[in-house]
């Protein structure tokens, strides 16, 4: 299940970091300026409504960290989850198997950018739509969703992700106002 919030500015952030674990309010106040700190807790938030809607849970979860960093939820093997947050919103995806989630903030299209990162049929999907700023954008979710399922993480080769990974279903939105995008990445052979 998906979880979203798109007004991250809405909430006191003051009481929000009261009602986080020690270990994520910890991981908030790392950062320098308010809005990362806001981003930060209303991801958590999202996993935390998710938790309490899906599995009953109502303590606020504690992560364990695998090899290349992604998070699990300590003693819940069972429940796959993944964060991630922009400028825009939080988002959260929860599942039964590994998933990924990223969003990102629908920004001014850099085409240096697309070359270093997307392969030629990648190139000429981004360069032949309407908005070329959002195919870019698309794309890049796509790829950074699929790493953060596999717990790879972002690595220097990207072009042919995709390509490599036939075996994994994309799911993306684009929010109504264009403002963000995200994609959910899990495995093929969950689709039920």
């Amino acid at each position: 299940m998906i979880y979203l919030n798109d007004h991250i500015e809405d909430f006191d952030i003051e009481e929000t970091l009261k009602r986080l674990s020690s270990q994520r309010r910890e991981q908030a106040l790392r950062y320098k300026h308010e809005l990362g700190r806001r981003q930060s807790a209303a991801a958590y938030l999202l996993l935390c409504e998710g938790l309490r809607e899906e599995y009953g849970i109502t303590e606020p979860p504690v992560f364990g960290y695998h090899d290349g960093g992604k998070p699990f939820i300590e003693g819940r093997p069972d429940i796959h989850f993944n964060l991630s947050h922009c400028r825009e919103a939080a988002v959260c995806v929860i599942a039964p198997h590994p998933v990924g989630i990223d969003v990102e903030s629908v920004r001014q299209f850099k085409e240096d950018l697309a070359r270093y990162t997307m392969n030629e049929h990648e190139m000429e999907q981004i360069l032949s739509s309407e908005r070329p700023d959002i195919a870019f954008i698309r794309l890049w979710t796509m790829k950074e969703a699929l790493l953060k399922m596999t717990g790879e993480g972002i690595r220097n080769d990207l072009k042919n992700l995709l390509a490599e990974h036939t075996d994994v279903r994309f799911h993306t939105i684009v929010s109504p106002d264009n403002r963000y995008v995200y994609t959910v990445a899990s495995p093929l052979t969950e689709i039920r």
